[in-house]
């Protein structure tokens, strides 16, 4: 995936900042196309993108099999991986519950297509993928996460003056 993944492998206290920049600019689009259906449609549709490829593309560490396991772990400003499952699930939130300004479906969808997810990953053995419901629960506190942002967008919107 290039320099930035590396970037915060190696600079582990980074990752805080990358998910609040994830946050804010998310915000900051769907502040934008906060009136425009058709592009919260496309936003959301390319924020799906990630989403699906990041999680469902064949692993090429080279692992056949998969494994699964059940575990839960606070995400820390330092844990990588727990954070980006949770920044993936981010703008895919904002930009749903702007378009339907729905946050409680959201958040629901949000934590059913992960639960799809890992749930293909543990079926699919052959894209060599791990599941786990920690990244079940980073995915969906993703989906809070952006639903939080979409509707803080939503009210500060109410109060401004269109401009």
């Amino acid at each position: 995936m290039g320099r930035v993944p590396t970037l915060l492998v190696e600079h582990a206290g980074l990752v805080p900042a990358a998910l609040l920049l994830v946050v804010l600019g998310c915000a900051g689009a769907g502040w934008v196309a906060r009136a425009r259906p058709r592009a919260l449609r496309r936003l959301t549709g390319l924020a799906l993108v990630p989403v699906l490829g990041l999680t469902l593309a064949p692993d090429d560490r080279g692992r056949v099999h998969a494994r699964c396991e059940v575990a839960f772990a606070l995400p820390s400003p330092g844990s990588v991986e727990l954070l980006a499952n949770v920044a993936l699930f981010v703008p895919v939130a904002v930009f749903a519950v702007l378009l339907l300004r729905r946050p409680l479906p959201v958040v629901a969808v949000g934590s059913l297509l992960s639960a799809g997810i890992e749930g293909v990953q543990a079926l699919a053995t052959g894209l060599g993928r791990s599941c786990t419901t920690n990244d079940w629960a980073m995915n969906t506190l993703g989906a809070v996460l952006g639903v939080v942002a979409g509707v803080a967008v939503l009210r500060v919107g109410r109060v401004a003056p269109e401009g």
